[in-house]
């Protein structure tokens, strides 16, 4: 019996990436910056990709998130894990309107019909509108 409750034990622990960037709340839809760290020689240099995150899959450790941009007419879609210590910085620049978890049928598309709306915060019940202060 003892042996089954040290395996608990060790199961409950969880792991968490020594490297990992101070990551903001991400969304599917969301237009993101993210500062990537290059290694060329021995010199070193941040590169920034910015695109529309297309996908979130996995659980804590192994967690991350797949970056769609178009280049050049080209679509060209990375995969970044949360705790990668290539990763910099990851600035969230907007909200995109969306209805489901995989945004797959962004692939299919091209120029504006690949935009997405964005998602604009209503204001709470508390605050008030605009247009009443401005009475």
């Amino acid at each position: 019996m003892a042996k089954k409750e040290a395996r608990k034990e060790t199961k409950e622990t969880t792991v968490v990436p020594r490297h990992a960037a101070e990551i903001p709340p991400l969304k599917p839809g969301d237009t993101v910056a993210v500062h990537v760290r290059i290694v060329e020689g021995d010199k070193e240099r941040v590169q920034v990709f910015q695109g529309t995150i297309i996908q979130i899959r996995g659980a804590a450790p192994n967690r991350s998130f797949t970056v769609r941009k178009v280049s050049r007419g080209y679509g060209i879609e990375r995969i970044f894990p949360y705790g990668s210590p290539a990763i910099a910085k990851v600035e969230v620049k907007r909200h995109g309107k969306v209805r489901r978890a995989k945004l797959y049928y962004l692939r299919g598309k091209s120029g504006r019909e690949a935009m997405l709306k964005e998602h604009k915060e209503q204001p709470s019940e508390g605050q008030p509108r605009p247009e009443a202060v401005a009475e």
